[in-house]
């Protein structure tokens, strides 16, 4: 497996990237990869079939100048921007074991991230809900996965140093929620985990391991699926 650290200028080619390099490992073109980016300014990502109008409070948002985004995978909306770490894994999918199927891959994955981030963070650290790391029943970690036939791209996010209270004002309870939330609010249910991101990385490098550096990217491809599907109104409001 190769690894990634690189955030691109804008939140269209970061989520763009995501798509261009599953699409080439799926085209037998690249390995898998671990990849690493965060965001320097703040943005709403929806997830896939998420209805814009219930899932984020649109007219904060606009004054507080966050931009609204849809991704390519499922899951809940979630707000990104300095302090939250994102990974993105591009995987092979066997015919058989524990990447077969959705809930296995999750739980696979999981578990893997379990087990490299319990020496730094402590036995507190869960696996809690569909796709959520917890430190106890507050989470710091969600996820979420698109498949294709021959390959799948798992990404998610970690708290590490983020606002918030900018989480709190700008999405409203979500339409779903795993049981162990208990209907909290986002101030009561978050937490950002005690950590650097290079700690993270080195964690997860070693786990999966990440050993090679990527150095060629498809950046024609980043630039035409940012422009033609994530910059879009009409991708990023479709429900």
């Amino acid at each position: 497996m190769k690894h990634l650290d690189l955030t691109l200028p804008t939140p269209e080619e970061n989520l763009a990237a995501d798509e261009a390099l599953l699409d080439l490992c799926e085209a037998g073109v690249e390995h898998e990869l671990l990849r690493f980016w965060e965001s320097p300014s703040p943005f709403v990502v929806l997830g896939y079939s998420n209805k814009t109008a219930s899932e984020v409070h649109l007219d904060v948002s606009q004054h507080a100048g966050v931009p609204i985004l849809r991704r390519c995978t499922g899951g809940g909306s979630v707000v990104q921007g300095t302090g939250c770490l994102n990974f993105t894994l591009i995987l092979r999918i066997p015919k058989t074991g524990p990447l077969a199927g959705v809930t296995e891959t999750n739980h696979h994955i999981l578990q893997h991230h379990h087990y490299a981030l319990l020496p730094i963070l402590g036995n507190t650290l869960e696996v809690r809900g569909i796709s959520d790391l917890t430190l106890a029943d507050l989470k710091i970690s969600g996820n979420a996965q698109r498949r294709k036939k021959n390959c799948l791209l798992f990404h998610g996010t970690f708290l590490l140093n983020f606002d918030i209270e900018l989480i709190e004002r700008v999405l409203p309870m979500p339409s779903r929620e795993p049981e162990y939330r208990r209907h909290r609010r986002h101030r009561e249910f978050l937490t950002n985990a005690d950590l650097t991101c290079a700690a993270v990385k080195n964690a997860l490098k070693k786990t999966w391991q990440a050993a090679e550096q990527l150095y060629v990217l498809p950046f024609d491809d980043i630039r035409r699926i940012a422009r033609e599907r994530y910059a879009s109104d009409d991708w990023t409001f479709k429900f």
